[in-house]
C-alpha cells in the first residue's frame, strides 16, 4: 500500500489535500503519472494545509447556498458556441472551463471548472448533460447546448 497526498479531487477517493492509502500499482500508474497525488512524507504537511486553505477558500460555504446554485443552474440550459463542420463535428472538443465561461456568460454564478464532471468528450453539436459537484452533498445536472459558431 502507498501513502499518498491528492493535489487534485478524484471521485470515490477523496479531495485536495487528503491523504489516502492506495495500492502500489493504483498510485504509481494512475494517481501521480497523471498529477493527481504526490507521495506522502513528513515535511508535506505543510503542504496539505496549504491546498486544504485554498480548497476552504473556493468552495461554496454552506449547504442552502448550494441547493440555491444547484437550482439556479438546473433552471435554464447553458449555450456554449463552438466552431464545426457542415456535419456538425466540432474542431477540437468542448472542455469544462468552455462549459464554465458558459454559465458566467450566461448570468449565472461561476462554478469551479474542476467541479465538473463530463461523461463522454462532447466533439459533436447537439444537447448534453453534465454534472457540476458544488458541496460534498450537492450536485447539480446541468443541461449543455452545443450550436455552432
Amino acid at each position: 500500500m502507498a501513502k499518498l497526498i491528492l493535489t487534485h479531487e478524484v471521485t470515490g477517493l477523496g479531495e485536495p489535500g487528503d491523504i489516502v492509502e492506495v495500492k502500489d500499482g493504483y498510485a504509481r500508474n494512475f494517481l501521480v503519472p497523471r498529477g493527481l497525488a504526490t507521495a506522502w512524507s513528513k515535511g508535506a504537511e505543510s503542504q496539505v494545509t496549504a491546498i486544504r486553505k485554498a480548497r476552504k477558500a473556493r468552495e461554496i460555504a454552506s449547504l442552502d447556498d448550494a441547493k440555491a446554485i444547484r437550482d439556479s443552474l438546473q433552471s435554464k440550459p447553458v449555450v456554449v458556441t463552438a466552431k464545426s463542420g457542415e456535419s456538425g463535428r466540432l474542431f477540437g472538443a468542448v472542455t469544462t472551463g468552455d462549459i464554465a465561461d458558459a454559465v458566467v456568460a450566461g448570468g449565472q454564478p461561476s462554478i469551479d471548472k474542476r467541479k465538473i464532471e463530463i461523461g463522454q468528450p462532447i466533439k459533436s453539436t447537439g444537447t448534453y448533460t453534465v454534472s457540476v459537484r458544488l458541496h460534498p452533498e450537492v450536485s447539480a445536472n446541468v443541461t449543455v447546448n452545443v450550436v455552432a459558431g
